[in-house]
């Protein structure tokens, strides 16, 4: 196999995260794929020679673009339609104000698990981000929370088709891939989607969830373009009102699962490690242990979770 060149690492990286980066995350991510045995040379700061060629590259050609100062990303031009917006996105004034309640992002996975179980009817699990190797990027491989869709559940489907299509490899599991901010605005938009896009690669639904939105016309025809454009389903929790959430828009559906990233992750995390291993447990004895997952609680317990002026 030929050897390739910095610049030639950072395109292949960059098209296939479809995010921006910078120097020091596409030298990260490529020793976790293991691009860097590619090189035809490392050196001993291979972040700076990325950043320096791509530089060099902007001034002869138009192939990168920078995005951000505080730290500089590089993305790709070929997906400018997107990145011309989200640029501009942190240019405009905030207009935003959240209520007075006092709660982190953290308690609002309780509401989370409430609305996966009666809308998705998928069991959720927490993957604790402090968990994973210190020497990768968990905030941007995996989601804060994890929704598995069980076909047999609640005897859906007889024992014997459950056996069948094990054997056959088909038995429909679904997953869906959940990032939580607290709040999504003109200031945070960019980075939470770019997330939310990035943790969500390997599931067949991803969503960016959040319980404060800018309640802006352009805001929100924004937000739905993005999701339109990436796929990304935003659910907004209510939580004066756990049944009142709403699916601002929908995700969309990936057939196929990404087994290499879903291994890569098993790898980096317990939690999701053992997850795994948990639903294998219950495929194989037809019965879902529902105290190995996140506990879901009535409408009248979340409601006294988070303290209201």
């Amino acid at each position: 196999m030929s050897k390739i060149t910095f610049l030639e690492l950072a395109r292949k990286i960059i098209s296939e995260e479809k995010r921006p980066l910078t120097p020091e995350e596409i030298w990260e991510i490529a020793k976790l794929k293991g691009y860097d045995r590619d090189m035809a040379s490392q050196g001993k700061t291979p972040w700076r020679s990325i950043g320096a060629q791509i530089y060099v590259n902007m001034k002869e050609d138009t192939e990168f673009i920078k995005i951000g100062s505080r730290p500089k990303k590089f993305f790709l031009s070929s997906f400018s339609d997107e990145t011309d917006k989200l640029e501009n996105i942190d240019k405009q004034p905030i207009r935003f104000k959240s209520r007075d309640y006092k709660y982190s992002e953290k308690e609002l996975h309780p509401f989370l698990a409430y609305i996966a179980f009666s809308y998705l009817k998928a069991y959720t699990k927490t993957i604790e981000h402090v968990k994973s190797k210190k020497n990768q990027y968990g905030e941007w491989m995996h989601p804060d929370m994890v929704g598995i869709y069980f076909p047999f559940k609640e005897d859906e489907w007889l024992p014997e088709v459950i056996e069948f299509s094990s054997v056959t490899g088909n038995l429909r599991l679904r997953f869906f891939s959940f990032e939580i901010k607290k709040e999504l605005n003109f200031s945070n938009l960019r980075e939470s989607f770019f997330q939310a896009v990035s943790n969500s690669s390997w599931a067949n639904e991803g969503y960016l969830v959040t319980s404060e939105i800018l309640n802006d016309d352009d805001f929100y025809d924004e937000v739905k373009r993005l999701s339109i454009s990436f796929g990304i389903g935003i659910l907004k929790i209510n939580i004066d009102d756990p049944d009142d959430f709403e699916i601002i828009s929908p995700s969309k559906y990936k057939e196929e699962l990404d087994w290499e990233t879903i291994n890569k992750l098993a790898d980096m995390n317990p939690d999701f490690k053992e997850l795994l291993k948990r639903i294998k447990i219950d495929v194989a004895s037809k019965e879902i242990r529902k105290e190995k997952y996140d506990k879901i609680l009535g409408k009248d317990e979340l409601l006294t979770l988070i303290k209201k002026p």
